[in-house]
Formats: structure tokens, sequence, C-alpha cells
């Protein structure tokens, strides 16, 4: 007979079907299942080299490697799993203590890598803790050894590690069908709201408690839609009730439609309170985002005019009213019916009045050129933006990935995103040239990387239950979402897209030839491309929505650049500074006119349609024809557009006026100030300090055309 010996120096008969749970577990968590054949190969293989060691008792440490041989002879990947486990008590000492230093600095300095989270309240230091546990462990038993360096060196960037085992990404929730007919929330059936103040209370607890189970951003699509039968709803109701008291219909109408204006009026306050104060499970102010504009019965008309004006009025005491930053609004413009002389163009006119005051709406072109606007002339569908700009792939009713025919319509709304991954372009071209290689074929390297983590991503999500969102994937807040608690979710994630992002365009260029992509372009033109028909063959070969993202890098803008002068040092114009580009942009600091720049980014904007979005700087105070002119621009040529000024005001006096840094009225530095981040706003400055992290705060104070 021989003996175990353990680690803490006691004995234990050696008995196979030890062997048998240990490398079940570890299959497990490789989501991998051995078969019969496959297990009784690796009992002889374990008996068969114990026997041949010929001692009596042999060592744990001995034991395992015997294992690991085995494994690798059947599984490569459950054979990593096992060692990756079997050294967990070593690494784990290592971890915690990464994850007790981070804990002391968010505990007494506070954190400011995502701008939605107050890391001054104790819930928020909790789930910052929290996060950054999640992320080591995330790295440790998800990410292979090529993985850890390469995200490591910064060739590439996983965003949200904290998030992406547990849940989904950006969504499209369908608020529309979790209302109809009524639903289940925490155990309690809820009715189908019969009036809008109701309905508003509803939709209000459905996007906090949903909102709350994922992460990136939340955006209920066209809203107008979701509350006019509501407002109708409402509207009787009250006729009726003036009628029963004794008004003449005419009359009953008319008080009617005030009470309506003032519930409708209140039902968005409301929203604008509760999405701006409080935080969801994760520590932060869920991304919420609404799209509306396309109604044109009195009543859509009515839910687009009013969410505009109690935008534009803001909130807080008389005297000292400020816009509030969520949700973000999306303004959904189509040439026919917010066009000069249309039937909407008195809420596009709102729409305008609106976002010179407060900056929000954005603008998203239904019927220019490209491919959001294609959807919609084609086929009458709306791909409404997830959060500040990402973008679902088609996906077809009974197709697929392709139509089956002429009649087959494409599903966007109910559908999400499951994370994006990010290339450091820039460090992909130093590293190539700095070891002689061919940049396409170092690029094609670190695609694949990404290509392969998603694939494992859209295999391990699927093993999660519906239970673990319930409002989404039971009843029916995501497309297919009406599934048993404890099914799988594996059939939701066919439909689901996941993101390959690009950052710093401009500073690859730069280290090219010393040009922008303002004064040159064309070699982030050809990468782009490349990057396009990569994945454009991965999806395909893949069965996968893939897709091209023009990454809003927040905290990333400032990672980079110490991580390409960690590697290749300081170079003029691509680390030099304390930031990089976003996305495809222009660099912020170039002296170039509003219409300059949405020539000059309209080179890339087909080749991002993953996430995009164009935004210019308008130097002038309030200006609405100014802003009208672009909009409509923008609008033509198919963008999704942002308007970007930079607001202050004072705390003390309540003085407003644009880029102010002292009150001019009082003397005060207790300002508010609300500056567009990327594609959405943030606080740049709260009671004389900021949420934004330094180097987000250093582009803001060279911006010249963004």
């Amino acid at each position: 007979m021989i003996s175990v010996v353990k680690k803490d120096g006691t004995k234990e008969d050696f008995n196979v079907q030890k062997v048998v749970v240990a490398v079940n577990k570890s299959a497990y968590r490789a989501l991998v299942t051995f078969t019969d054949e496959e297990l009784d190969f690796i009992c002889r293989f374990v008996e068969e080299r114990v026997k041949k060691m010929h001692v009596s008792e042999i060592r744990i440490a001995q034991m395992h490697n015997v294992v690991e041989s085995a494994l690798e002879a059947v599984n490569p990947a459950v054979a990593k799993s096992y060692k990756d486990y079997r050294n967990y008590k070593q690494d784990f000492v290592q971890m915690l203590d990464e994850v007790y230093k981070k804990s002391q600095s968010i505990m007494y300095i506070g954190d400011k890598e995502n701008s939605n989270t107050d890391s001054a309240l104790v819930s928020t230091k909790r789930s910052l803790i929290f996060n950054e546990l999640n992320k080591e462990l995330y790295k440790k038993f998800f990410l292979t050894v090529e993985e850890i360096q390469a995200i490591r060196d910064g060739y590439i960037y996983i965003h949200d590690m904290s998030a992406r085992r547990d849940t989904m990404n950006c969504c499209l929730f369908d608020v529309q069908n979790v209302l109809s007919g009524g639903f289940e929330m925490g155990n309690l059936w809820y009715n189908e709201p019969k009036t809008l103040d109701t309905a508003f209370d509803v939709i209000g607890d459905i996007v906090l408690s949903a909102a709350s189970q994922q992460y990136g951003g939340f955006t209920v699509p066209s809203v107008d839609e979701i509350l006019e039968p509501y407002a109708e709803k409402s509207h009787r109701r009250l006729i009726q009730k003036y009628q029963d008291l004794g008004l003449a219909a005419d009359k009953a109408q008319e008080v009617a439609w005030k009470d309506l204006e003032k519930e409708m009026e209140q039902g968005f306050q409301g929203w604008e309170y509760k999405f701006n104060s409080v935080s969801s499970s994760r520590g932060d102010y869920p991304f919420i985002t609404v799209t509306a504009g396309t109604r044109t019965s009195e009543y859509g008309k009515l839910v687009t005019k009013t969410m505009l004006e109690v935008r534009k009025k803001g909130q807080g005491k008389a005297g000292h009213k400020k816009p509030v930053l969520f949700p973000k609004i999306v303004f959904l413009y189509d040439e026919n019916l917010h066009g000069p002389g249309k039937p909407l163009e008195d809420v596009f006119e709102a729409g305008i009045d609106c976002s010179s005051k407060t900056m929000y709406p954005d603008w998203l072109s239904l019927t220019g050129e490209g491919y959001v606007p294609s959807m919609y002339q084609k086929y009458g569908k709306i791909i409404s933006p997830m959060g500040c700009r990402a973008f679902l792939s088609p996906w077809y009713e009974r197709g697929g990935m392709e139509p089956a025919d002429e009649q087959d319509t494409p599903i966007f709304v109910g559908r999400f995103n499951i994370g994006a991954i990010s290339l450091h372009l820039p460090m992909i071209l130093a590293k190539a040239r700095q070891e002689s290689r061919d940049f396409f074929e170092e690029l094609d390297y670190y695609l694949n990387l990404i290509r392969r983590l998603h694939q494992r991503t859209y295999d391990y999500l699927g093993e999660m239950k519906a239970s673990t969102n319930p409002l989404a994937y039971c009843e029916g807040g995501f497309y297919g979402g009406h599934l048993g608690l404890y099914d799988k979710i594996k059939p939701l994630l066919k439909s689901a897209t996941a993101s390959f992002g690009i950052t710093a365009l401009n500073e690859l260029q730069q280290l090219y030839n010393k040009k922008s992509i303002a004064q040159d372009g064309a070699f982030a033109l050809e990468t782009l491309q490349f990057i396009n028909d990569r994945v454009a063959q991965f999806k395909k070969e893949d069965g996968h929505l893939y897709a091209i993202y023009g990454t809003p890098a927040e905290n990333l803008c400032g990672v980079q650049v110490h991580q390409f002068r960690k590697k290749y040092g300081i170079i003029e114009n691509v680390s030099d500074r304390e930031y990089v580009s976003n996305s495809f942009h222009c660099h912020v600091s170039e002296e170039l006119t509003p219409i300059e720049k949405q020539n000059l980014e309209g080179r890339f904007w087909n080749l991002s349609n993953g996430g995009k979005i164009q935004y210019v700087k308008y130097p002038v105070s309030y200006n609405k024809e100014a802003i009208r002119a672009l909009v409509r621009r923008a609008m033509k040529k198919g963008y999704y557009e942002g308007v970007n000024l930079s607001l202050a005001y004072c705390d003390d006096c309540g003085h407003e006026e644009l880029d102010m840094d002292t009150c001019p009225v009082c003397g005060s530095k207790n300002l508010t100030k609300i500056d567009r981040m990327n594609g959405y706003l943030s606080y740049s400055r709260v009671k004389g300090d900021t949420r934004l992290n330094e180097a987000k705060m250093a582009e803001i104070a060279e911006r010249k055309s963004m």
C-alpha cells in the first residue's frame, strides 16, 4: 500500500478516486467535461506512474506533478486549471496583499478611475474594494500567461475585469416588453401600470434594479414610444374625472391636458432625482441613457418635449439650478420628421434649445449615410446607442447573422454586449519596429489574442443561470429572455456582440510618420481597415457578432501613456503628454473648425460601427444658430453627434456661464463644472474637487477642437 504525505506531514492511503474528483473540479473551472474514457486514461496513467516509483510513500507535490502530466496528455487547458488551483495558496497571499494595498488607497485617498462613482461614500468604497479582488481573481483563473503578459505590458486592455466573469456589458433593455401584461420583481408581482405617474415609478424601479445586475451603459430605447400609451390612458381618465365633476367636454379636455403636462413633468423630475442620487449595488450611479424623438402623436411629442424642458430647467434650489447628468438623452433625428417645415420641427427646436444650455441631447442621425441610417431606412429599425457610444450589429429574426430572405428583419431592442477589449495601437507599432517585425503581423497576433478571449467569454457566460438577472433573462428585458430561473443563458448569447476596441489612432499616425491624423491619417485609415477585414473574417469563422469599437478611454487615456513610456520611452506627440487621444478623434489641441473636425473624422466613421461618436467644441456662448447649423450638417452625414460646451455654475451665488474658474459675480471658487468626458458628461469639478483623473483633466485643459 502506498501512502501520500500531505503538506502538513500527515499520511493518507493513495486512492485514485481522489484524483478523479480533483481533475473533474479543474475541468469544471475550464468549462470542460471529461468522458469516461478520458477519466480511465488519467487513472491508469497516475497508477502506473506511481507504481514505477517503487516507493511506499509519495509526497503530495510529486503526486500533483504526476496528475498534471496525465492532464497534459488529455487536455492542456484543464492541466493549466489544475496547476493554477494547486498554487492558489501562495498566489492568494500575494493577490490579497495587492488588494489590501489598493483598499487602503481607496479608503483614505479615494478613487477616480470611473467618474460615475463617488468614492467618498462607504457603499462605493466597499464596492471598489470588492472590484479589486474580483479583478485579481479574473486574472488568476480566467487568463492565460500570454494574455496576462499582454495586458501587463499594455498592448491590449481588458475593460471591466472586475465584472466580466459575472454578467453582461452595455444593453438596449426592453422595458416595454417587461411592462406588458405585468412582471415579477423581487418576489413581488407588478401589474402593468394603468396611469402615467405609476408608469414612471415602475420604470424607475425596473431600471435601477436591472442596471445594477450588469456593467456599462444601460439604455431605454425610444422612451417616447414606451410612455405614449400610458400618457393617453392618464389623459382619458382625467377627462372622465372632470366630466364626472360636471365640466363640459371642451373644458374637461383643456383642464385634463394641463394636469397631464404636470404629471409628465413630475415623472421626468422623479427620474432625474432617482437616477442621480440612488447608487446601484455596484457602488456607482448607473450609466442610464434614454432615446426619443420620433413619435408624432400629441402624447409622443409631449413625452420628448417635456423631457427636454425638465433637463433644460435643471434641478436644485431656486436660483441655483443646474442640469443633471443622468439619464443621458439621445435625440433620434429623422430628416423627414425633423427637417425644416416637417411635422416635428418644433420638437427638433426644443432639442437644440436644450443642447445649447445643457449639452444634451446628443443627436443620432437616422436618415443620413452609413450603418445606423441604413437599418432605419431599409427596415424602419432604430439602433439606439448603448451607453455613450456602443452600437449593436444586426441580428436577423430568422436568419441570425445574415437575413434568411428579403422579408427577414433585424432585432436590436433587448440585445446586449458581452464586453470590450481594446488594442493599444502605438504600443504595437513600437514593438514591431523594435523587433524588426511587420506591424500588421504583430497586430494580427493581438487581434487573435482578443478573439480567443471573446470566445472563452461567450462559453463561460453561457453557463450562467437566468436567476442571476431575472428581469433580463426571465421577464423579457433581453431578447428571448423568458427562461426559467435555473435555465442556462447560453441561448441568449447568440445575438450578443463582443467588441474589439481601438485607442490612440492619432498617436499611431504620429509614431508612424510624425504627422497627426488631421495632417495625414492614411496609415491610421489603413490600420483600421485591416482590423475591420480581420474581424469580419473572425466573425464568419466563429459565428459570433464581433464589432469594432472606438474606445472612450477615461482612465485608460493616462494608463496607456505610462505603459508606453515604460517600454519605449517618451516620444514627441506620442507619449510626451499625460494622455492619449480617444478612439479615432483628432487631437484635442489642434486648431480645427467644427466643420474641419466633422470632415476629418468622417473618414473613420464607417469603420467603427460597433461604437462611435463625433463631437465638436463650440467656442461661443449658448449660440443656438451655430449649434443648429452644425447638428443639421452632422445629421446629413449620418453622424451620432455631441455638442461640447464647458458648463460652470457658482454654488454660492448661482451665477452660470461657460468655462469659468472663478465666479465673476461673487469671486467664489466653489463651482460645479460639467465637461464632456468622452461620449458622455461628467463633473470636472464639484465643490472645489473633481471626480476625474489627472490625465483626463490634463486633456480637458488643452481642448480647442473638442
